[in-house]
């Protein structure tokens, strides 16, 4: 049973973490829905968020190479590609910063605030599902290259809002980069992109309190296959919504949003 129980919150997080329906929305209402300590365990939390990572990483390891090695050449050759690459980098760390601050202020007392209503997740999902109907039909012309300081402005406030559990950090990214009017694969690019360094950040903020905890040893098998089930299901979970987008049906992630939303509302008010 137990082993079934891993194998479960792998899966979950492989999809909720890709897709535009906000994990930590999921987390909330299934910590809140089954009462069971796996869902405030965070040892599991971080090897399953670093599974996710890793795959996202495999996905987009050309691109972050590509990225590293122009920002790098840039410095000893001064080619417009490569301060191409050196630009995607900055705006990236623009986009990073707003979510970082806020995040470290206000992620606490969201925690604390969240956990005693849990009926507040539903209209963040309302606000994801409302988003991505917003922009269903946008494809911009702008490319990797067309993204201005500008945007990258925009884009982190919007990244910023996603602390709020039920809004998803993966739908109002790329909510804002349509709106912004990059095409549809330049949105998805960043919208990833951008999910890099936050992993990185929310898994070493984490670090300290494992460390303090410790690790249990007989937990490591079960970690490990739900690491195992979190990587291959974000893995194919990027894939559909990488289809999902192109084909411009971003609307059939709003019809499952309003529907955990209408539940969650219901259910725990």
């Amino acid at each position: 049973m137990d082993i079934i129980k891993y194998i479960f919150l792998g899966i979950l997080q492989g999809i909720t973490e890709p897709l535009p329906i906000s994990s930590s929305g999921h987390i909330y209402v299934c910590k809140a829905l089954f009462n069971t300590s796996l869902f405030s365990d965070l040892n599991l939390e971080i090897f399953l968020n670093f599974a996710s990572f890793i795959a996202i990483l495999i996905i987009l390891r050309k691109d972050i190479i590509d990225i590293i090695k122009g920002s790098i050449n840039y410095f000893k050759t001064k080619r417009q590609k490569d301060k191409k690459r050196l630009k995607y980098l900055l705006l990236m760390i623009i986009s990073t910063i707003p979510v970082s601050v806020i995040g470290i202020i206000f992620n606490q007392s969201l925690s604390d605030l969240l956990s005693k209503n849990v009926f507040i997740v539903g209209f963040g999902f309302i606000v994801t599902a409302l988003a991505l109907i917003l922009v269903m039909n946008e494809d911009g012309d702008k490319d990797d290259g067309d993204i201005t300081y500008m945007d990258a402005i925009l884009i982190g406030l919007c990244q910023a809002v996603s602390i709020v559990p039920g809004i998803s950090r993966c739908g109002v990214v790329l909510v804002a980069c349509l709106l912004c009017g990059l095409n549809r694969n330049s949105a998805l690019k960043y919208t990833f992109m951008l999910y890099l360094p936050v992993s990185v950040g929310t898994m070493i903020l984490g670090v300290g309190d494992v460390i303090t905890a410790g690790i249990d040893l007989s937990l490591l098998l079960y970690y490990s296959l739900g690491m195992v089930f979190a990587f291959v299901t974000t893995y194919f979970s990027y894939k559909w919504l990488t289809k999902t987008l192109i084909n411009g049906k971003l609307w059939a992630f709003s019809v499952y949003l309003f529907a955990i939303a209408l539940f969650t509302i219901i259910y725990f008010i």
